[in-house]
């Protein structure tokens, strides 16, 4: 099974276990790649939608996986059931999504090891949750393919140092590795910002002023996450 540079980086997170559980599982790559590879006896591959399911029982055929992944029709982790998965990925939705699905789930996420997130957006709000209700973020990747940027987390349970704005934004891992990727991403932040304080300059108003403040934000932002890097 050949993946995606993002979908490697998420599988990569998952590590290995007993039990995988993907939500929001498309073709079912990641649970195939990773029963491939033997880091897995089981999946469980469940998605909101019948269509996806139908490309996911396809692969699953052609990979021989009939008796080892199950498919499911779920509302995020609605269909799993306690004790049943040690992994759970959530990936490739947006981060308002993943807080819902974390939250509507959080009495059977309790009898899971370790999740994998890779939101799409509001990353700052996901970290956010994520130290209000107890989990602890134990490594992050970033990486860019066709020129948009991902950044993904593995998380267990327990409490983490408190995190800051900046850590909550970019991510702590991120910033206490150094990760390259991180800086590139924060470069080119910057020159998009620059530009548009830049425009934003020639415009005077109510409306004007209000932007300018949050674009100084997210410059100011910017920079105290790069001298994190340094």
């Amino acid at each position: 099974m050949q993946l995606s540079q993002r979908l490697l980086a998420v599988a990569d997170l998952a590590s290995a276990g007993h039990c995988l559980a993907d939500v929001g599982t498309d073709h079912g790559y990641i649970p195939i790649y990773l029963m491939e590879k033997g880091n897995y006896e089981r999946a469980i591959a469940m998605d909101v939608r019948k269509g996806p399911l139908l490309r996911a029982e396809e692969n699953r055929k052609s990979h021989g996986f009939e008796d080892r992944m199950d498919l499911r029709l779920s509302d995020g982790v609605a269909a799993l059931r306690e004790g049943e998965a040690d992994t759970v990925v959530i990936a490739g939705m947006g981060g308002g999504l993943v807080i819902h699905i974390l939250t509507e789930g959080a009495k059977v996420l309790k009898s899971v090891e370790t999740l994998v997130l890779q939101p799409q957006s509001e990353f700052a709000r996901v970290r956010d949750y994520l130290e209000k209700n107890e989990y602890r973020i134990e490594e992050e990747h970033m990486l860019c393919e066709d020129g948009k940027y991902y950044a993904m987390m593995r998380v267990k349970h327990g409490k983490m140092t408190p995190l800051t704005e900046i850590e909550q934004k970019y991510g702590p891992v991120l910033l206490a590795k150094k990760d390259p990727v991180l800086k590139e991403f924060l470069e080119r932040e910057e020159r998009k910002f620059t530009e548009i304080r830049e425009h934003l300059a020639q415009m005077e108003g109510e409306k004007a002023a209000f932007r300018k403040k949050e674009v100084e934000k997210e410059l100011e932002d910017i920079r105290a996450a790069k001298e994190r890097l340094d």
